[in-house]
């Protein structure tokens, strides 16, 4: 059974967001780190870069297949998670934490509203 943290809002495509301000924090779901087995990889965001709501702007290698990472909201990357490129085992092992991929900023606050709460991620996911 894959873990659905209650505070975090989902998208269909496995990302988990952590909005705190006007700043999301994005990184995949326990589900998805799990179906994608070891992840070998990752392809970071560009800080700096302009994107719209899921356009995906990073991806994640593993063992059995490439995953590309979509924007959950407009914004501009702020951040990646450098420590990935080194280490990307940390997205298996900590997805909710040190396994986060990247920050960016909230253009339209109205993009959060078309996310998934824990409750209709675990429907989805089947759990």
């Amino acid at each position: 059974m894959s873990e659905v943290p209650a505070e975090l809002h989902y998208t269909e495509s496995h990302e988990w967001i952590r909005v705190v301000a006007d700043e999301v924090t994005v990184g995949i779901t326990d589900f998805a780190q799990n179906a994608l087995t070891d992840v070998v990889w990752v392809d970071l965001a560009e800080v700096g870069a302009a994107v719209d709501a899921m356009e995906s702007c990073a991806s994640v290698e593993s063992v059995k297949s490439v995953s590309e990472i979509y924007a959950p909201v407009s914004g501009d990357i702020v951040d990646s998670n450098m420590e990935l490129e080194d280490a990307p085992e940390r997205i298996n092992e900590d997805p909710y934490g040190d396994g986060w991929i990247f920050r960016m900023s909230i253009a339209d606050r109205a993009d959060l509203d078309v996310l998934l709460d824990a409750a209709a991620y675990a429907a989805l996911i089947g759990e």
